[in-house]
């Protein structure tokens, strides 16, 4: 789909590195009808746009007073047919809570109704909190997977969507019949993903097994050969429990770890999205880098579920490829936003037992959630920032001056700007204090995907 030139003036925020924000204050980004950015100027102020090839006519956007734009947010892990359950944790831990809270649910997507209602809820509200990709785990029905294919592209957020395989250690009225059917059932829904999108520009499949205790050696191997023969990327889950961990090593005796049951199927490569990790080794630490594999981080739901405090300091020390990950509905909001919040409060618990240097700081929390999450899912060289030649995949981001709301609903979200904060302050309130109240507009490949009802382009 061809868009209109389109020309974003105003301030802009990215990651430059790891450690550092790029704060451009008067700033002018050009995105052609590709959706790609064409140029970036570092001062508009008394510049004129550029000359030729139609800028002259293009669209503008601006943005005003404490406002900028920043890269759009990458969640690295999400169960979408969980949305429902968010907030629900009850008493339990993480294996109690799959057969109390999850497999039901789940279950219930064999109804295409149920799945259209849930799945339309959670990608407009991910798109809501100015998530642009999204990592999405559906559940074992074909046709409630390719409809949440269908759904993200209809509404333009760029998705890797995979079908859940697990052959035991769940109910039997939910789990693959065989591995053959397995392999079958995810060859086909990945086949029909790239049938909507055969260059994969918005929406991916993803090999999908739970977990490891939830699939035989069997069924992991032959996902293994699956992931080798269609070079997708893959998901699954790794050392988010104590009590998990234990299963892994009696369920898979052989084997010297839990990253290596993993390694051994072959689904420890470079396209691999491991999440949690909370509880990793020494030595799975080095042979996840060994394979590159990639780490999604999930505070929230690994607060929630009193799973435990990964050590995220150590991985980045390590060399790890790290992006965030709301890993709804064991996180308990679809917000990247709060995921960066948690992770800087998980980082300081990891502190207060192993020392000040844990400590994540919020230029490096934002870096997860952007450039981070683009190298998790592979798309680093298209997404994640604001360099020439990538997607305009972008928030527009408000912040209320107290002077110009003298009343609170006056005022866009409820990050308060007094006046006399730097950029970096001003950024760092939003992070500790915004939600997507802050979040005015939200674009993808240059499309706009949501905005305030009054928010006018």
């Amino acid at each position: 789909m061809s868009l209109e030139k389109t020309i974003y003036i105003g301030a802009f925020i990215q990651c430059a590195t790891l450690t550092e924000l790029d704060i451009c204050e008067n700033g002018m980004i050009g995105v052609d009808e590709t959706g790609k950015i064409a140029f970036v100027l570092r001062e508009s102020r008394g510049r004129k746009f550029p000359d030729g090839e139609g800028w002259e006519e293009a669209k503008i956007v601006r943005i005003l007073d404490y406002g900028f734009f920043f890269p759009g947010f990458i969640d690295t892990h999400i169960h979408a047919p969980q949305y429902p359950n968010a907030g629900l944790f009850g008493k339990t831990t993480l294996l109690d809570w799959l057969n109390t809270y999850t497999f039901p649910l789940e279950c219930s997507f064999s109804s295409l109704e149920v799945a259209r209602r849930i799945y339309n809820r959670v990608v407009a509200r991910t798109l809501s909190h100015g998530t642009t990709t999204a990592c999405y785990y559906a559940t074992n029905h074909v046709p409630a997977t390719n409809l949440l294919a269908d759904i993200c592209q209809s509404r333009g957020q760029r998705a890797f969507v995979g079908r859940v395989c697990m052959d035991r250690l769940s109910p039997d009225y939910y789990r693959d019949e065989s591995v053959e059917a397995a392999v079958r059932d995810s060859r086909e829904c990945i086949e029909y993903v790239r049938s909507i999108d055969p260059e994969s520009d918005l929406i991916a499949p993803v090999v999908t097994p739970r977990f490891a205790p939830s699939c035989s050696g069997e069924m992991l191997g032959a996902l293994g050969d699956l992931l080798k023969e269609t070079g997708c990327l893959a998901q699954t889950h790794i050392s988010e429990n104590p009590r998990e961990c234990e299963l892994v090593r009696e369920l898979f005796p052989e084997r010297k770890s839990y990253a290596d049951v993993y390694d051994t199927a072959g689904l420890l490569t470079e396209k691999m999205v491991l999440a949690h990790a909370v509880h990793l080794t020494d030595e799975e630490t080095v042979l996840i880098k060994a394979r590159d594999a990639k780490i999604s981080h999930c505070p929230a739901s690994n607060t929630a579920i009193t799973s435990g405090r990964a050590k995220i300091r150590l991985m980045l020390d390590a060399g790890l490829t790290v992006g965030l990950g709301t890993d709804v509905s064991g996180g308990h909001t679809p917000s990247i936003l709060a995921q960066a919040r948690e992770a800087l409060f998980v980082s300081r618990h990891v502190a207060m037992d192993h020392g000040h240097e844990a400590k994540l700081s919020v230029e490096e929390s934002l870096y997860l959630a952007t450039r981070g999450g683009a190298k998790v899912v592979g798309l680093e060289d298209r997404i994640g920032g604001f360099e020439v030649g990538k997607q305009w995949d972008a928030q527009m981001v408000g912040l209320t001056g107290v002077n110009e709301a003298e009343e609170l609903d006056q005022q866009i979200g409820p990050v308060e700007i007094f006046g006399s904060e730097s950029w970096e302050e001003r950024v760092h309130k939003w992070v500790y204090t915004g939600d997507d109240r802050n979040t005015i507009a939200v674009w993808v490949g240059g499309r706009l995907v949501h905005s305030k009802p009054d928010f006018k382009p």
